[in-house]
């Protein structure tokens, strides 16, 4: 029997992209991705998510309807925490158990592993468990999950080291902190991104940066934080800060962990200029544009002021 998995291209999909892909390939399961963030699947995802969700919530329940009767399975992991990293938002605790009631009358089959060092399921084992339900051997899952555990590692390593040639680019630098499953979303970073290089600036993504620098640096920041991706985040602008000529914060209306850790920055990190900016599901970048091009023109106008104009 020939099985074929879902993976929406949503949330933690951008984080563990290689790590799955590699791994369903490696013990030759047939999967399929979602497409790129549409207009459709986002007001599919509205229309099933509750008013509170967030928008990146609300886009991932859209991806998953879109895989429905495409395939056997849909993955939908559970990550509880990282340990003595931290917690995670609570929709990745849940989002499970979200799929499974949204879609409790469409005979969906959800493919999950669950992350909780507290009672030790640890990644390799959830893997291995994944693999087992698959009809797969221990042995075949434990060599698919290293091979493409040296596939995530190394597509990191490429990233850190494209990023690197980035920052000595001579242009203005911008720094986006972001998660990236919201600036890698063709809806919701897509055209932030574009926007800032056709105004001749250079994104550099907060989010790719060695992830136990960025932990231990987001002390400098905050000793306080719980969640473990947003202290990435946070630890990325000490690296990156000295580097960069100005800081985007981007986040989906209404996500609370994102609007707290906006505030801390703006707070604490004074000698660099900051955009906040909060995407909803309203069509049109017309407002993100102007601003976008408001926030580079005065930061030109201080580099100007502060060298002098030739």
């Amino acid at each position: 029997m020939i099985i074929k998995i879902g993976i929406p291209r949503a949330l933690l999909y951008y984080r563990y992209k290689h790590l799955w892909e590699s791994f369903f390939n490696e013990l030759k399961i047939d999967y399929i991705v979602s497409p790129d963030t549409n207009r459709d699947i986002v007001r599919k995802g509205i229309a099933y998510a509750i008013d509170e969700s967030c928008l990146s919530s609300k886009i991932y329940l859209g991806h998953v309807e879109w895989l429905i009767d495409q395939c056997d399975y849909i993955l939908v992991p559970r990550i509880s925490g990282y340990g003595s990293d931290g917690t995670v938002c609570s929709k990745f605790q849940a989002i499970y158990d979200v799929v499974a009631n949204t879609f409790r009358d469409r005979n969906v089959n959800l493919l999950s592993y669950n992350i909780d060092p507290r009672v030790a399921d640890f990644e390799m084992v959830s893997f291995l468990k994944m693999g087992k339900i698959l009809g797969k051997r221990k042995s075949q899952c434990l060599y698919a999950y290293l091979k493409a555990k040296q596939v995530q590692n190394n597509a990191q390593l490429l990233e850190i080291n494209e990023q690197e040639r980035l920052l000595n680019i001579n242009k203005l630098k911008i720094l986006l902190i972001a998660h990236r499953y919201n600036i890698s979303d063709k809806y919701i970073g897509e055209p932030i991104l574009n926007l800032l290089r056709e105004q001749g600036a250079v994104p550099i993504i907060g989010d790719i940066a060695p992830k136990r620098e960025t932990l231990a640096k987001s002390s400098e920041l905050t000793e306080t934080l719980p969640w473990t991706i947003n202290k990435e985040l946070v630890g990325s602008i000490p690296i990156f800060k000295d580097r960069v000529d100005g800081i985007i914060l981007i986040s989906t209306f209404p996500c609370g962990p994102d609007s707290l850790v906006s505030e801390i920055i703006i707070r604490r990190v004074t000698d660099k200029p900051i955009l906040n900016l909060m995407i909803d599901a309203q069509e049109g970048n017309i407002g993100i544009e102007t601003r976008l091009e408001s926030f580079l023109d005065i930061i030109r106008f201080k580099k100007d002021e502060f060298y002098g104009k030739d």
